[in-house]
């Protein structure tokens, strides 16, 4: 993939004003699913795949509301049962444990204790409905709580009509004989899933007071990024702003590796837009 090198666009920064940031690092005080229903049926498993542990959250032991977790060494032949529940909106798009973006739409998951990340199968025992997540954040620090689910996962699971629902999660360790067998059944997607999960969604970079500046930054970007862009005015009181955005995003490049580059170039607030 091509590092973003766009001088032009610190400029364009001075130039026009981009939107307000927010004053602390949540916007809402209750968490809460999207604003609108959403069909999140079709949203693909994680894909298990070997990846070497993150740099950031797992230190071990580490302090939470003054107790102690310990984080296992690794994930294989890990099998528990226990309550899930699950987070939303009020962290869509905030830092992960591991230093990732939590978008609710995909299939993730905060874990106390499992390295990260790592990939489980979690099963609703109530239902007997299955999902493949990978966990990248810590949590749910509640009592006789075993796992955090995203908002995508406790949907498919079945899990968001009651907030919580017995569970037992099974570690996916790829490379072990046991797992490959078991991958082996299933009907994998040729495409990882954090690339498939904001194939068609729409990145805001910025929101520019002047039209002729959000234009050429928005034909830079795409040029740039090999990502469609476009400018999308929008009535603010008595004046329009032109939102820039990527979109539909192709899946080409994962969502980590576009706010890098845009956060490098000068636009650390873009986001991805809630579904509808």
């Amino acid at each position: 993939m091509k590092r973003l090198s766009l001088p032009l666009l610190a400029v364009l920064v001075l130039l026009s004003g981009c939107a307000s940031k927010e004053s602390s690092r949540y916007s809402i005080k209750q968490d809460r699913g999207p604003d609108q229903a959403v069909d999140l049926s079709k949203v693909p498993d994680a894909v298990p795949r070997p990846e070497p542990h993150s740099r950031w959250g797992n230190k071990s032991p580490y302090q939470v509301l003054g107790k102690r977790y310990y984080v296992l060494p690794t994930a294989e032949g890990y099998r528990e049962r226990g309550i899930a529940s699950w987070y939303g909106k009020k962290f869509h798009g905030h830092t992960t444990s591991n230093g990732e973006i939590y978008d609710m739409y995909q299939m993730s998951a905060a874990h106390k204790s499992l390295p990260l990340p790592s990939f489980v199968r979690v099963t609703n025992l109530d239902n007997n409905r299955q999902v493949v997540v990978r966990v990248n954040d810590r949590g749910p620090f509640h009592d006789k709580r075993l796992i955090d689910l995203s908002y995508a996962a406790a949907y498919r699971l079945g899990v968001l009509q009651h907030g919580t629902a017995r569970v037992e999660i099974e570690a996916i360790t790829p490379g072990s004989a046991a797992d490959a067998r078991l991958l082996a059944t299933e009907k994998l997607s040729p495409v990882s899933s954090d690339r498939a999960a904001i194939t068609g969604r729409t990145l805001q970079v910025a929101a520019l007071s002047n039209e002729a500046n959000a234009q050429r930054l928005a034909a830079q970007l795409g040029a740039q990024l090999e990502e469609p862009a476009m400018v999308v005015p929008v009535e603010r009181g008595d004046r329009t702003l032109h939102r820039v955005q990527l979109s539909p995003l192709t899946g080409r490049h994962t969502l980590n590796w576009l706010l890098q580059q845009l956060s490098q170039a000068g636009y650390p607030g873009a986001h991805l837009v809630d579904l509808p």
